[in-house]
């Protein structure tokens, strides 16, 4: 099945759309890159990913043991480089609520499944992943 349709809409943005549910991301080229800069950019929803992904493994798997971890967030900082230009380096924070009490065999679960991610596991090994989690 056919996961998304994405139509180029002119003036560097585009429309993609999640088929089975119908929602839809807009991207736009950033500033620095001919762009307007007014919507996600096709790199900053790659980084992006990388924080979603880890965050809803670690959803999965917090649910799956019994661990509470609604309310953590995620801050990313993407670092670009050129010639050719490409993400060359990601800063994530994940920021578990403070509210919570967790365990240190609770916190090696929650960071190993982060740093294990679907998308960490797919995105190229010369891309630096720098994941920080502050408890």
């Amino acid at each position: 099945m056919i996961t998304s349709s994405i139509k180029y809409e002119g003036s560097f943005r585009t429309t993609a759309v999640h088929l089975r549910s119908g929602e839809a991301i807009v991207t736009d080229a950033p500033v620095d890159n001919m762009g307007k800069g007014s919507a996600f950019s096709p790199t900053d929803l790659l980084a992006t990913s990388l924080a979603s992904c880890a965050l809803t493994t670690m959803g999965i798997v917090a649910n799956n043991n019994g661990i509470d971890i609604d309310g953590a967030s995620a801050e990313i900082t993407k670092h670009m480089a050129s010639d050719p230009r490409r993400v060359v380096k990601i800063d994530l924070t994940i920021n578990m609520p403070s509210d919570k009490s967790y365990t240190d065999e609770q916190k090696k679960l929650m960071e190993q499944t982060a740093l294990n991610c679907p998308v960490a596991k797919s995105l190229n090994a010369e891309l630096l992943q720098n994941i920080e989690f502050k408890w």
